[in-house]
């Protein structure tokens, strides 16, 4: 009864129950309380995480590490479909409050109370959505109760309001409309999300690991600190399309300049290994179904791309789409505003809403697919690099040759970044025909036939673009062409530059690389002419079409109104976009498909033959190595192979020396067991795995004891050994950190010995079945050397099966078997004894060793008779070396201790260390680096000529429309305002003078920019060849090249137009907010603060995108570095087996790049979508006003206008701070090569008033004055208080240990290294006052390492092109080349390549000597000349010397003692100091002299 009472008490209860408007009320109340309560929740929540950071605990700390710990989250199914359900309900809703809009609703509510309640649910729907995705992030395993009652909330609003929808249907007997269709299907979602809130699951489940298990691994640890994160790899539907997964990023960059390791890591699909596989695959593939050709890399890099690609495409045509919307609607917008009296507000807001709509499905389709287009370019370049390098480490001989570093590296830089970038510009061009098409359409709704014309000159505007795109693809392949010229002998001069500064060549080589410069520029200077012209011609195109369509419209009496003319404009600004931007993708199309074929070309070369040598199990044979019949050749084409004839049979243990005269074939016989040089006929068998050590020293940048190791693990007692048997044990307490001392780039920090023996023990730790030596011993001095033979060869491994190959005949007589080479035959095999008797050519090689051993018998007799017996001075000679060798020796220990200093350009903080870490500014790019930029040529004079043009563009292109707008009548019954040829007359005017301002903005920003750019490379250029050897001591040379190469791409093609885009859409988005003010002056209020929220925006992105940027700039020079460095040591790389360990570390280098780059992108992404939102809202604003101002307020024609050009805001906004973003990305090249440009520069070249004679040095006589020489302010001097003087025309041999400072006294001497104190007096002259170029051009060396340039014969013996064919031929015959340079057809112009690879080693000794004898100087240095040549010729060069040189001042520095012995004076240093100076007779009669001691170690240890 109470019950019923009560219920009579409420009358109006049951009719509200009943009423649809009252459930409409509660659910608003509702939600509107949840809205509430989770805006406050999340206030709290930023609240707490700012202000309460500091007092976190450590559980706390626990707890969010624990959180982080990659893998301890699981993402079940029941997570994936609430989200697909939340996202499903949130669309339908979207979708009904839109039909609500336009319809209004069946069921008797007032239209305002039914869209506050459909936005109140859609706003639940939203939170909803938020709350769900962000379980993962929190790792929420139940979900919280208010999460589960707005569950329940939006299940029951859907349910009663889609009931009480389908009652009012039944009761009118009505069909179901898409409303209750779309209630349908938000119910089955609400009905599913609600059940799993009830059940109390999210999907999420949570493993938790401990935080020590780390620590019980030590590799485990060091894995999980080198591992990090991938937040796009986790991130949520809602992080992915509002890439708001990069906020954490962004948080740490705007605290601090971001380091490499706190870049979070790529996803594993973006990973170089992933995409290294995956295109390998997909090569593979294309191999079986179609062969080998120059379409299968077109074709495997389609499969590779396509997956991706179709989505980008997906996206891309949404976005085309949704971009035509607006056009599409203008004419109805000018109608509605022109009779609003007779349409309802409502169908001015429902157009709004619809241009709204249209513009956020455009921002968000054409993010997605930019950013997924960079995305695919990343992995293309990913995958296309890993495959250069493999390939660069299996290729053939003859196919290096063809392919030089230099070339290479173009191919990794710019190439790659050319194939990747039209990764980009291929959706543009595609996209263009659907464009064209849905303008096409949109024309013809306004225009009729009209667009027909339209659409006739937008195909005369793409017809006239094939002849310039064929000439610009010819341009194109002329760059690269030019390009590689150039870096190929950049790339040169770099690794040279030692050589380069000593012979006086530097200025040449600086006037080549100039000159190959200018022919590079011209290619440049006639493509960007080209691409400016093109520029006009598509700037004038939406004239050229508009005119075309307006003036067929007028022909063919189609009424041209106000809206017709407006959406037709509007839809050539749309089409605009893709045509301007079609000469950049058409030349970028031309470049690509250079570039493409170019790498196309490389892959295709041929590799090391896999069946060259046949492996054989050692259980099935006693012979280690085999070669039967076999003939090798270098070179394919040639009649005469390089190794004829070859038979050899080698058992396990035997030790095979090989010997023989320069050039007969010693080193080729080494590399047919390697399987290097391509084999013509025979078998070549091996059994059991390799070693090798080459004649030249590969040694990696690294530290030593990597190097020694190679990739093997690190076992202690067997390290130990094996340093101890090289000699390297002392070498080690010497240098700055031991073993863990850096080495410099290609062991420029390291003596030849020290180089040699690290080699060695490299091929000792390997612990390989057979060891292939080339020539082990030539660098090493005669005690070391034969301690080495010792304890290596005859003692670690005695019971290894070993190659070697030398000049010194007391390493042969301990061989098993002799090989006597001659003219690329074994002319004689057997023992020592046995050779020594056949008396054929053996006995000549030994004859010419002891006729050297007897000059030092005849000069030790000469002075005194030896008074005791041989074991009396071998005991003595122990004791001798012993106190030669002790450490308490603090002379020698000290200045070793120097020299290893001074080569490590150590200092206090990092001992050991020579590469220090690329030079990397930090913070903003300053304003010096732009005004250095902007005013490099004529002092920035023609920039305010290019923004004026720009400017008056812009004005006559506003002017233009405006005038359009203005006269066209509003609509077809309304009277004209002027003719309709006058306005069409003006029209054309006003336009073709804008195209004519863009002509010359264009064409002023190719000439600015290509002067610039040229400008800035030659002040590097003079900078690097003028910078002491110390910068390039420390300093890899892919660091360089990457500046020469990439960043100086980026100052060619790119900068400029960057740079010019920064003040260009600023121009732009000033002439649209003019035109948009002045339909709805409010816009202008509100643009200010959207405008400081913009860069507001800009200036959080930009301290993350610039250091982004900047790491990823130096993380490319150690990919490039790494290959270039893999590429000189690819005989050791594949001997070792180690091409899988090399390619693992290129892919990691890959990653390294991958991981700054793809973040910078997605930053860039980062900004942009939030750019494109804020001008989305200010463009609904301004729609939003127009329709609400009261009729008769506005001109609708001027109106319409304005929303034309509003069409446009988001881009152009969103334009400004993209481009001023991207230019200071681009800036950082600017900046690196300026960089370069300020290195601190030696001494000068030449100084005018202190030039020395003409005929200086006439008699060569060298005064050391109190010299003393450091390298570096905080190091002790390395030569201390020299005092000497070498009288003019005598020989004089300099000599001592290791670190005594023999090579110092010669970089002083050349000033290599200045003088600290004292003098060094040249017949009179003091070296110090002249310049550089006048002294080193009046000197001579022939330097240790031989060196040859690319080119020809004449062109490296006679590089000034100074002396007759006559005489180069004479001075070939002196050096033993004659013969050899005749029985080739070209004769002196005989190719020579990279690095001299074609000639042997000692050949390239021999051309050294022959360009000394050329120059003919007053002064020669000998260092260490002939250390690569057999005794005998080493004797007919000696003669030669002495003949030739006869009254020249010539000092030599030699390990072999009797290269000395018949010098006029000795001296002898010492801890930097003159030991003794004297001539050998009288040194030899001093008992206890150094000399003497050395004498007598040579002479023993040369004995068999």
């Amino acid at each position: 009864m109470l019950d019923l009472a009560r219920f009579q008490m409420f009358p109006c209860w049951k009719e509200w129950m009943s009423s649809p408007c009252f459930w409409k009320g509660i659910f608003i109340s509702l939600n509107l309380c949840f809205l509430i309560l989770f805006s406050v929740r999340f206030i709290l929540e930023i609240i707490h995480k700012f202000g309460g950071r500091n007092s976190k605990n450590m559980k706390e700390g626990e707890e969010n590490f624990t959180k982080d710990i990659p893998g301890n989250v699981s993402v079940g199914k029941p997570y994936h479909a609430s989200n697909w359900c939340c996202s499903l309900i949130l669309a339908c809703q979207i979708l009904e409050l839109l039909l609500s809009l336009l319809k209004g609703s069946g069921v008797h509510c007032e239209l305002p109370v039914l869209v506050l309640s459909e936005t109140m649910k859609t706003l639940s729907c939203i939170v909803m959505l938020l709350v769900i995705l962000s379980y993962r992030r929190k790792t929420t395993t139940k979900p919280p109760w208010a999460n589960r009652l707005l569950c329940i909330t939006i299940f029951l609003q859907t349910a009663i309001s889609l009931a009480f929808k389908l009652q009012f249907i039944i009761v009118h007997k009505l069909t179901v409309g898409a409303g209750e269709i779309l209630n349908m299907i938000a119910l089955v979602g609400c009905t599913y999300i609600t059940a799993l809130s009830v059940k109390g699951e999210t999907g999420i489940s949570f493993t938790s690991i401990s935080i020590t298990e780390p620590l019980l691994n030590g590799s485990s640890e060091k894995k999980a600190e080198t591992k990090r994160d991938c937040p796009y790899g986790r991130a949520s539907l809602s992080e992915l399309v509002t890439f708001s997964w990069l906020n954490p990023l962004c948080s740490i960059g705007i605290k601090k300049p971001l380091e490499q390791h706190e870049v979070p890591d790529v996803d594993v699909k973006d990973s170089a290994e992933f995409l290294s596989n995956s295109f390998n695959r997909c090569l593979k593939r294309v191999k079986e179904e179609h062969g080998w050709k120059n379409s299968s890399v077109y074709m495997a890099m389609f499969l590779f791309i396509r997956k991706k690609a179709a989505i980008n495409a997906s996206f891309a045509i949404a976005s085309a789409a949704a971009s035509y919307v607006g056009p599409s609607l203008i004419n109805d917008f000018v109608n509605f505003l022109n009779g609003k009296g007779n349409h309802r507000l409502q169908s001015g807001y429902t157009l709004a809403l619809t241009f709204l709509s249209a513009k956020l499905v455009e921002t968000v389709a054409q993010r997605q697919w930019i950013f997924g287009s960079r995305q695919l370019g990343l992995r293309l370049r990913a995958a296309l690099i890993s495959h250069i390098y493999q390939k660069g480490l299996h290729l053939s001989n003859q196919s290096r040759q063809s392919h030089t570093s230099g070339e290479i590296i173009n191919y990794m830089s710019v190439d790659i970044q050319r194939i990747t970038d039209i990764m980009w510009y291929a959706n543009v061009i595609w996209m263009l025909p659907i464009q064209i098409s849905l303008a096409i359409n949109v024309l013809h709704q306004n225009l009729g036939l009209g667009a027909f014309a339209g659409l006739a000159a937008t195909i005369i505007i793409m017809t006239v673009n094939i002849p310039l795109t064929q000439k610009q693809k010819k341009f194109q392949s002329k760059i690269m062409e030019a390009k590689d010229d150039r870096m190929k002998s950049t790339s040169e001069v770099l690794r040279n530059m030692k050589i380069l500064k000593l012979q006086a060549l530097d200025t040449q080589y600086l006037h080549k690389l100039e000159t190959l410069r200018e022919t590079e520029c011209g290619w440049l200077w006639k493509s960007l002419r080209l691409q400016a012209i093109s520029a006009f011609i598509f700037w004038g195109a939406p004239t050229f079409i508009s005119a075309i369509t307006f003036g067929a419209c007028i022909l063919m009496g189609i009424p041209l109104t106000a809206g017709r003319v407006l959406s037709a404009m509007a839809t050539f600004r749309m089409l605009q976009e893709p045509i301007f931007n079609l000469p950049d993708v058409l030349s970028a199309l031309a470049q690509a498909k250079v570039s493409a074929d170019r790498v196309s070309s490389y892959l295709q070369e041929d590799e090391i033959k896999s069946d060259a040598i046949e492996v054989i199990d050692k259980s099935e044979t006693e012979l280690e190595v085999e070669i039967e019949e076999g003939i090798f050749s270098w070179n394919l084409e040639s009649e005469s192979p390089t190794l004829c004839d070859i038979q050899l049979r080698v058992r396990r243990g035997m030790k095979v020396a090989i010997c023989g005269t320069v050039g007969s074939g010693k080193s080729s016989l080494i590399s047919s067991v390697l399987g290097e040089i391509p084999k013509l006929g025979g078998r070549v068998k091996i059994s059991g795995s390799r070693a090798y050590v080459s004649q030249s020293p590969w040694i990696l940048t690294g530290n030593i004891r990597e190097s020694i190791l190679f990739g093997n693990p690190y076992d202690n007692s067997k390290y130990k050994t094996t340093v101890e048997a090289c000699a390297l044990a002392k070498d080690f307490e010497l240098f700055a950190s031991g073993d863990l001392t850096e080495i410099g780039e290609r062991g420029i920090n390291m003596s030849g010995g020290q180089k040699q023996r690290i080699q060695i023990a490299r091929a000792i730790y390997q612990d390989a079945d057979i060891y292939l030596l080339d020539d082990p011993f030539s660098a090493l001095d005669a005690h070391t050397g034969n301690q080495l033979f010792k304890e290596c060869l005859m003692g670690i491994l005695k019971d290894k099966t070993i190659l070697y190959v030398t000049h010194q005949v007391e390493f042969l007589h301990k061989a098993d078997l002799i090989l006597v080479m001659n003219n690329g035959r074994i002319e004689q095999a057997g023992t020592f004894d046995e050779l020594l008797h056949e008396k054929t050519g053996f006995d000549v090689l030994v004859g010419a060793h002891n006729q050297a051993l007897q000059s030092i018998f005849n000069v030790e007799n000469s002075s005194r008779s030896f008074q005791t017996e041989n074991s009396k001075i071998a005991k003595n000679l122990s004791t001798d070396i012993c106190d030669i060798e002790n450490p308490n020796d603090t002379q020698i220990q000290s200045i070793e201790k120097q020299e290893s200093q001074q080569d490590l350009s150590q200092d206090v903080a990092e001992r050991g260390r020579l590469t220090q870490e690329e030079e990397r500014e930090r913070g903003n790019i300053g304003k010096k680096v732009y005004w250095s930029y902007l005013t490099a040529v004529r002092q920035g004079a023609l920039v305010p000529v290019i923004i004026t043009a720009q400017s008056l563009f812009q004005v006559l292109q506003v002017a233009s429309n405006y005038w359009m707008a203005w006269a066209a009548p509003p609509t077809t019954d309304a009277p004209e305002k002027i003719r309709t040829s006058l306005l069409f007359t003006v029209y054309i005017i006003l336009s073709l003078g804008s195209a004519l301002c863009v002509l010359v903005r264009a064409m002023l920003v190719a000439i600015v920019g290509l002067l610039t750019s040229q400008k800035l490379f030659k002040g590097m250029l003079h900078s690097l060849l003028h910078a002491p050897m110390s910068f390039f001591d420390s300093t890899p040379t892919g660091r360089i090249l990457n500046r020469a190469s990439t960043d100086q791409s980026v100052l060619d093609l790119e900068i400029a137009g960057k740079l010019g885009w920064c003040a260009f859409s600023v121009i732009q988005i000033l002439g649209t907010i003019a035109v948009m003010s002045q339909a709805a002056w409010p816009v202008f209020a509100l643009f200010i603060p959207v405008t400081a929220i913009c860069f507001r925006y800009q200036q959080y992105y930009i301290p993350t995108a610039r250091e982004l940027a900047r790491i990823s700039g130096i993380q490319r020079a150690p990919i490039l570095h790494h290959f270039a460095e893999s590429l000189a040591g690819t005989a050791t790389i594949r001997a070792f087996g180690q091409e899988g360990r090399f390619t693992n570390a290129n892919l990691s280098l890959i990653d390294n790049h991958s991981r700054p780059w793809f973040h910078n992108v997605s930053a860039m992404e980062w900004l942009s979508f939030r750019l494109n939102m804020l001008s989305n809202f200010v463009f609904a604003f301004s729609l939003i006003l127009l329709v609400s101002l009261p009729e008769g307020f506005i001109n609708p024609n001027i109106a319409g206008l304005a929303i034309t050009y509003g069409l446009n805001l988001n881009s152009q906004l969103a334009s400004i701070i993209w481009n001023i973003c991207n230019a200071e990305n681009k800036m950082i090249s600017v900046e690196r090569i300026l960089q370069y440009s300020r290195i601190p520069s030696e001494a000068p070249l030449l100084i005018e008033e202190s030039q020395p004679p003409n005929n200086w040095p006439e008699t060569g006589s060298i005064c050391f004055i109190n010299l003393q020489v450091r390298y570096a302010e905080h190091l002790p001097s390395v030569l201390k208080d020299i005092t000497c003087t070498i009288p003019g025309r005598q020989k004089v041999g300099v000599v001592g240990r290791t670190g005594s400072g023999k090579s110092t006294l010669i970089q002083a001497l050349f000033r290599i290294v200045e003088p600290r104190e004292g003098h060094i007096i040249i017949d009179g002259v003091d070296i110090c006052k002249i310049g550089l170029h006048d002294l080193r051009c009046r000197l001579s060396i022939i330097p240790q390492d031989p060196t040859l340039f690319e080119g020809t014969i004449r062109g490296n013996l006679d590089p000034l092109k100074q002396y007759s064919d006559q005489r180069i031929w004479e001075v070939l015959e002196k050096c033993q080349l004659g013969e050899v340079i005749r029985s080739n057809n070209k004769k002196l112009d005989s190719t020579v390549v990279e690095n001299g690879e074609n000639w042997s080693v000692g050949q390239r000794q021999l051309f050294c000597l022959g360009r000394a004898l050329l120059k003919r100087s007053s002064i020669l240095v000998l260092d260490e000349a002939t250390a690569s040549v057999d005794s005998a010729t080493d004797g007919i060069i000696q003669a030669t010397i002495r003949h030739e040189f006869n009254d020249c001042t010539v000092v030599t520095i030699a390990h072999r003692i009797h290269t000395v012995i018949d010098s006029d004076l000795i001296l002898v240093l010492s801890d930097g100091r003159v030991l003794e100076y004297d001539t050998p007779a009288k040194l030899l009669e001093m008992e206890g002299s150094s000399f003497s001691r050395l004498i007598k170690e040579y002479s023993i240890k040369s004995q068999f």
